[in-house]
């Protein structure tokens, strides 16, 4: 028990110490100076220690016991308390002033500015009641109260900074702009000059349409601070902004002059020649900029991609964007970013080997960037580089298992060499990362069907289809292989041909999904219709497949033209390897399923 007493005392002890350091020291509470006659004989009797004087006009011990409520966060018991302060010491500024915190964290700002009014007309000299109160009246919108209140406190603290700069803040807000420029004149000859106020006086006089004004205090900068060569730069987009071009570039040239190794000089004459319509010097400026290597990298990067949109690239200002960004490769070249940028404008050119060689050279100086493992497999695929693709792939998989995209592109190019229980496995790993995104996860069941058929597990692929329709049901290629699938089993051949109906529907000029629908009409032994989708798919088609040569050789068949059956079914042997059946079909003229 007594170690909890010790330890409580001491708490207390430090919110104290807290409490009264805050505004004037140790020996006061908010304001409160301790009174000489508290330090006296503690011998004292308790109605001569009580008894107020004309020095203490309060109580500290009932101010100390208020504002603990407030420290523990038990506000309105500490507001009871200073309520009950202030009518017994209604003298004291310290219950007013803390009456007026406690009501400003209650959001009571009109009690607050009441109490607060209060404690500095009790103590007009107390700076920190004045402060608060003029921070009271800008919470509550009243910046004009503020001004009258700091105007008086700098009378006593005219050299305070702080102060003047809120005062010149307060007479923007009130549009007083003139009022400001003399506050900012103010701190300009104590603390000499700044970008900060030469700036934003700079900025008031354009406000009042005052270009003189505003040009004297870039000017001034510049006097100022004659090694900088930024204001310089600044005056030179002044001139630019109001129409004075000739001005500007005479600027931009005495930067140049002054400071030929300035890394950004030839960007801001480019940017000056682009405004005026001068682009071949523009383009010259850029060029020169590109090559210094003072420049860093990322600034290039920007500009460029910035100076040159979509529709730029694929006009007039294509071949400057590839200059450019050659000699960024020249400038810094190892430096993986200017790879990448080049490999991006040669993969919107469609140059794609060209952009894949790029970015192979970007994982050569930085292996840990996906982005580019991933348009790398993109182009592998566009490429229809299978093996390239799995060997990237494989090695993406390793440096991120966590991402999907990977799994997928490399199971992908494994079903296209035939390595179907490589490409199952990448992709039933691969499905089990995705996260929200539904579209994503029905594209990996979509070619895990595809893997399980053939593989010969029919059960598995057809549910592996079932869940990618469940997710997205308008995938026209998962619709179109369902459904031919089932056609070939002979099995739910309604379902299939609602499947293969709606496939062609989303995309009725694929020449694929118009054969699988026919050969679905074939098998339900509807034969004229299916003659018709399987004759479009044959028009359809520049190079018509041994697949649909057969099967339009089949309901040719079925529709009596032996002879012309057997015409189709030899062109399908000719064309390439058909069914397990082609070779029968021409020998006996005669259908076989």
């Amino acid at each position: 028990m007594r170690g909890s007493i010790i330890i409580i005392f001491f708490i207390l002890s430090l919110g104290l110490s807290a409490n009264t350091c805050e505004i004037k020291g140790v020996e006061s509470v908010a304001g409160y100076k301790m009174p000489d006659k508290q330090k006296q004989n503690k011998k004292k009797s308790k109605k001569e220690q009580s008894a107020p004087s004309g020095l203490n006009p309060g109580n500290q011990g009932m101010l100390i016991d208020a504002k603990k409520e407030a420290i523990i966060g038990n506000f309105k018991g500490a507001q009871e308390m200073f309520r009950h302060y202030v009518s017994r010491y209604p003298d004291d500024p310290v219950g007013y002033y803390e009456m007026a915190r406690i009501e400003s964290m209650q959001k009571n700002q009109d009690e607050a500015i009441r109490m607060c009014k209060e404690a500095t007309r009790l103590d007009p000299d107390n700076l920190w009641y004045s402060l608060f109160l003029a921070e009271l009246y800008q919470n509550s919108t009243r910046p004009g109260d503020a001004i009258e209140i700091y105007e008086k406190i700098i009378e006593k603290n005219s050299d305070n900074l702080d102060y003047l700069y809120q005062l010149a803040a307060l007479y923007l807000q009130v549009e007083k702009y003139g009022d400001a420029i003399k506050v900012y004149n103010r701190i300009e000859e104590n603390a000499g000059i700044s970008e900060e106020v030469s700036i934003q006086k700079e900025k008031i006089y354009l406000h009042q349409n005052d270009l003189k004004g505003a040009e004297n205090e870039i000017q001034k900068l510049i006097l100022a601070f004659p090694v900088e060569s930024r204001y310089q730069s600044i005056l030179a987009e002044f001139y630019i902004a109001n129409n004075k071009p000739d001005k500007a570039l005479e600027m931009y040239k005495k930067i140049a002059a002054k400071d030929p190794e300035n890394a950004y000089i030839h960007m801001s004459m480019a940017d000056f020649y682009r405004k005026t319509g001068d682009k071949e010097k523009a383009f010259e400026e850029l060029k020169l900029g590109f090559a210094t290597p003072n420049l860093d990298v990322d600034t290039k990067v920007n500009i460029l991609l910035s100076f040159y949109s979509v529709n730029q690239l694929y006009n007039d200002l294509k071949d400057q964007a590839f200059t450019l960004a050659k000699i960024l490769i020249e400038t810094h070249p190892k430096d993986p970013k200017v790879y990448s940028i080049y490999g991006d404008l040669l993969t919107q050119d469609k140059k794609y080997p060209e952009a894949r060689e790029t970015f192979l050279k970007v994982l050569a100086l930085d292996s840990g960037r996906y982005a580019i493992w991933e348009q790398i497999l993109r182009l592998d695929l566009q490429l229809s580089e299978y093996e390239h693709l799995v060997t990237y792939g494989t090695r993406a998989v390793e440096l991120f298992p966590e991402l999907p995209l990977p799994f997928l592109f490399t199971g992908l190019a494994c079903l296209q060499l035939k390595k179907n229980e490589q490409a199952l496995a990448l992709l039933t790993s691969g499905a089990k990362l995705v996260v929200d995104d539904n579209e994503l996860l029905a594209q990996f069941y979509m070619y895990e069907g595809d893997a399980c058929h053939a593989l010969k597990n029919e059960q598995d692929a057809f549910k592996a289809y079932e869940k990618s329709i469940l997710l997205k049901d308008d995938n026209a290629y998962v619709l179109n292989n369902y459904a031919y699938y089932l056609s070939l089993r002979g099995s739910n051949l309604d379902k299939a041909e609602k499947m293969a109906k709606k496939a062609v529907a989303l995309e009725p000029q694929n020449a694929s999904f118009q054969d699988t629908y026919g050969w679905v009409l074939f098998a339900q032994e509807k034969y004229k219709e299916a003659g018709e989708w399987i004759y479009k798919a044959l028009q359809n088609k520049e190079e018509a497949s041994a697949e649909v040569l057969e099967h339009y050789g089949d309901v040719l068949y079925k529709l009596g033209n032996e002879s012309q059956a057997v015409e189709y079914w030899m062109k399908a042997k000719q064309k390439g390897p058909g069914s397990d059946q082609l070779d029968k079909k021409i020998a006996d003229k005669k259908y076989h399923p």
